[in-house]
């Protein structure tokens, strides 16, 4: 079922549709919203909603002008970097990972030299001969 508005509707909202569109916004901030649309137009949202074809018209129009154009852009470099901080974060994981295998092997070296260096001093040096003795 498709409801309808007046006329008279429609014409106030393609009104306030190239109000909004020409920069000359004389009820709103001008950004190029649905909330804008509706209150440039003076009518209500559910108003607006009931204006399919004036709704089609407007979505069509804003990805098509500079600020539609200029989200798109915004949100395809913004997927981008998202996409480049999921590689950087595993990149990092990867690489905590590898620090945290090699402070382990440091460690495990670190007390051995340790035990060694204890076992030679405690030691007494002793010569002990290979052939014996002879003359």
């Amino acid at each position: 079922m498709t409801e309808h508005v007046s006329p008279a509707t429609r014409q106030r909202l393609r009104d306030a549709m190239e109000r909004l569109f020409n920069g000359q916004p004389q009820h709103t901030d001008g950004k190029l919203t649905k909330n804008n649309l509706w209150r440039e137009a003076q009518v209500s949202r559910a108003t607006m909603n009931r204006a399919a074809d004036v709704l089609a018209e407007w979505d069509a129009r804003v990805s098509e002008s500079p600020a539609g154009v200029a989200a798109r852009q915004r949100d395809e470099e913004f997927e981008q970097l998202r996409s480049r901080l999921r590689t950087s974060q595993r990149e990092r994981r990867k690489l905590q990972d590898q620090i945290d295998a090699a402070a382990t092997v440091i460690a495990a070296l670190h007390s051995e030299n340790a035990t060694l260096r204890r076992q030679a001093a405690n030691s007494t040096a002793r010569i002990v001969p290979l052939f014996g003795g002879g003359g």
